[in-house]
């Protein structure tokens, strides 16, 4: 049985609209942990109560409610301070967490590779340190977050040290993932497959995509590893780097990276940054977007600023506005027309992955040169090279060595123009 959940969001300097968006996606976040939002309550202030950060009025008001409909939990859109959860939940009587504890636990729940379990426990301990006195009473102790996920009794009777120690020791095993991590990059990159990275708010249909680049043209026994797929926010934590083809065989290499969403607790961006990192080795970013959604252009900013923020604004950007089969008013397309590089598409639709292939191959290879080469059968080495790049329109194999027909990048052109024959 889902527990009840009332959610409380106070307004300082939010807009109506803005209000409103992130109620909802509040909601959303409480439900993707299996929370029955009940009721959601919203406050304008000025300013923030360092005792309660709403009125003592409203607090008395949402124990009311609490008992009437039966909640279990109190979700804060807020960040609030250990002192804050404690005369909360000593007036209301059911455990209070906020916006950054629910984001820490949905991440806790979806982690499933070492590395992000790691990632997500540094995160949650980062976040408990300065709150360790306050939490080591009331329900917070007593009871973990929605689902049973929160900090819990364990982690709370943890000292200041041995959080640290814990701290450092996590940061170690990360660092020794990440050379790790570096080392299976280089490879990646000394391959010269293009690398193309997938990147946008949380369910915007990023996994369904990859799953759908990587399978175009495959027969129906080949083996694909097919990247976890569930419409929910966060379903995917982990980067999945998978192997696909374009429509002139090119082979590349996709990067399916962890959704984002508004105000992202620091401390978690902090924890995934050299997962993020590997956007900034990409040739291509896709960015997508789910148009049917109210909030896009949000949405749209807030990956936009990740990008930026990882220092990825220079690198080349195709925005795949994805689900286009939900939309309700065809003429929300007219708003984006100012953007380049830009395809409509539906992830569910064969065609539109052609033509999302097509810009793909149009952003990657428009300096491509098409050459024709004889490369010489004691030359095979240097065939290998080109093969496990490139492949060739045409191959014959000749008296003296095998003919190709190819299209190169300009610098690998300038290494293999020696073996040219009869022009480009």
């Amino acid at each position: 049985m889902n527990q009840k959940v009332i959610t409380v969001t106070v307004n300082i300097d939010m807009n109506e609209k803005t209000l409103e968006d992130k109620v909802i996606e509040l909601e959303k976040l409480v439900e993707a942990l299996d929370g029955e939002v009940v009721l959601s309550l919203t406050q304008n202030k000025s300013y923030v109560d360092k005792a309660f950060y709403i009125g003592k009025g409203k607090v008395e008001e949402i124990k009311d409610y609490c008992e009437k409909l039966e909640a279990e939990f109190v979700v804060f859109n807020n960040e609030l301070t250990g002192s804050q959860v404690k005369n909360l939940e000593e007036i209301i009587g059911i455990r209070v967490i906020d916006r950054t504890n629910l984001i820490l636990d949905i991440f806790s729940e979806r982690a499933r590779t070492k590395e992000a379990k790691l990632q997500v426990k540094l995160a949650k301990l980062k976040y408990t340190l300065p709150r360790l006195s306050a939490l080591r009473s009331g329900f917070s102790r007593q009871q973990g977050g929605i689902g049973g996920k929160g900090i819990g009794e364990q982690q709370i009777e943890l000292d200041r040290r041995t959080i640290n120690r814990e701290i450092s020791s996590i940061t170690s095993q990360l660092k020794e993932i990440e050379k790790n991590r570096n080392e299976i990059r280089k490879k990646r990159i000394n391959s010269k497959e293009p690398i193309i990275s997938l990147v946008g708010y949380t369910n915007a249909g990023k996994s369904t995509l990859i799953n759908k680049l990587i399978s175009y043209g495959k027969d129906e026994n080949s083996e694909i590893k097919e990247v976890f797929v569930k419409d929910m926010l966060f379903a995917t934590l982990d980067t999945f780097v998978r192997e696909g083809s374009l429509l002139n065989g090119s082979r590349v290499m996709y990067v399916d990276t962890v959704g984002f969403v508004s105000d992202i607790p620091h401390n978690l961006v902090e924890s995934f940054k050299g997962t993020l990192e590997e956007i900034k080795y990409s040739d291509l970013i896709l960015h997508v977007v789910d148009i049917s959604n109210v909030n896009v252009d949000e949405q749209i900013k807030i990956t936009n600023d990740m990008i930026k923020k990882l220092e990825c604004e220079d690198k080349n950007v195709i925005y795949v506005f994805n689900k286009v089969d939900k939309l309700i008013d065809e003429n929300i397309k007219l708003q984006y027309a100012n953007i380049e590089n830009k395809v409509f598409i539906s992830a569910k639709k064969e065609q539109d992955i052609v033509l999302l292939l097509k810009e793909i191959e149009k952003n990657l290879f428009s300096s491509l040169v098409k050459t024709r080469l004889l490369i010489p059968y004691d030359k095979q080495k240097i065939m290998s090279n080109i093969l496990n790049v490139y492949t060739p329109e045409f191959v014959e194999h000749g008296e003296n060595g095998s003919f190709l027909e190819v299209f190169l990048k300009a610098e690998d052109y300038s290494i293999y123009k020696g073996y040219e024959v009869n022009g480009k």
